[in-house]
């Protein structure tokens, strides 16, 4: 969808039907353990004027204002350093209930701009979040409220983003997939066996979502995609249970090692 204007600001706008009632989509969407179980680890000061700040890793954070907190309806907030020489970027997120206990859940990101310089990060909002609204799908379906911890390993290598994805996907198992096979990684990568959940391949990305039977109950996002030039590839672990803090302590370290073993090539980063 092309990004809309008018004379004060440029924005994009989502929507997504979801299952839960408003209070499980409220908890899941404006709450630090909420949103730190399918997106990134996010605290959350529960008002008004409150912070809310997203933790991409790396040192990598993203802080804003709460403007508008109307539980389990509305929530906005507003990020002035999101990005550098940005303007200032309002999020608006609203639920509404509908029958058969699901939400419809609509998602705005508003640059106060009449420039149209950052169109494209825009664009990337939009483009970002389907993916990760799909690990809040089946979060609210099979992990309901459990505790969850969660961890990122990703890099980049040479090739064209496709390139990544074949050399990747064969590795680990899940090239050539389709939703609701079961697959596994092969006996020289870590443990990862699941049901494919998801599948999205194009032009710009290369996806699979897994619904993990192993090594812990969860959700692994397999994907490459083209940033900065480069092909990145990205392996996110949402892992849930009251054990699924020590499953991340134990399981980062093993990932790191492989890929740094099994991708001689690539920049393994910190995420």
């Amino acid at each position: 969808m092309p990004v809309k204007n008018d004379a004060e600001k440029r924005w994009v706008e989502l929507e997504f039907v979801l299952p839960g009632t408003p209070e499980q989509l409220w908890h899941a969407m404006a709450t630090g353990p909420g949103i730190s179980a399918w997106f990134t680890t996010t605290t959350v000061e529960e008002r008004v004027g409150g912070t809310i700040a997203f933790d991409f890793g790396g040192g990598a954070v993203s802080q804003g204002t709460i403007t508008g907190w109307q539980p389990p309806a509305r929530l906005t907030y507003e990020e002035h350093e999101w990005s550098s020489g940005a303007p200032p970027v309002a999020t608006e997120i609203t639920i509404r209930s509908r029958s058969g206990d699901t939400c419809v859940v609509r998602l705005v990101h508003s640059l106060f701009t009449s420039e149209d310089t950052w169109d494209d990060e825009l664009e990337g909002f939009e483009a970002g979040w389907p993916g990760f609204f799909e690990v809040l799908r089946a979060y609210l379906q099979h992990f309901p409220g459990q505790k969850a911890a969660s961890f990122r390993v990703s890099g980049s290598e040479r090739g064209t983003h496709h390139d990544a994805w074949r050399h990747v996907s064969a590795a680990l198992g899940v090239s050539g997939p389709n939703i609701g096979e079961q697959r596994s990684a092969p006996a020289d990568a870590p443990t990862l066996a699941g049901t494919i959940e998801r599948v999205q391949q194009g032009g710009k990305t290369c996806e699979v979502m897994l619904r993990l039977d192993r090594p812990a109950p969860g959700i692994a996002e397999i994907g490459t995609y083209t940033y900065g030039g480069k092909a990145r590839f990205a392996v996110s672990f949402f892992l849930y249970g009251d054990r699924a803090a020590e499953a991340v302590a134990e399981l980062e370290p093993q990932w790191r090692a492989w890929m740094a073993r099994r991708l001689p090539d690539a920049d393994t980063t910190q995420s």
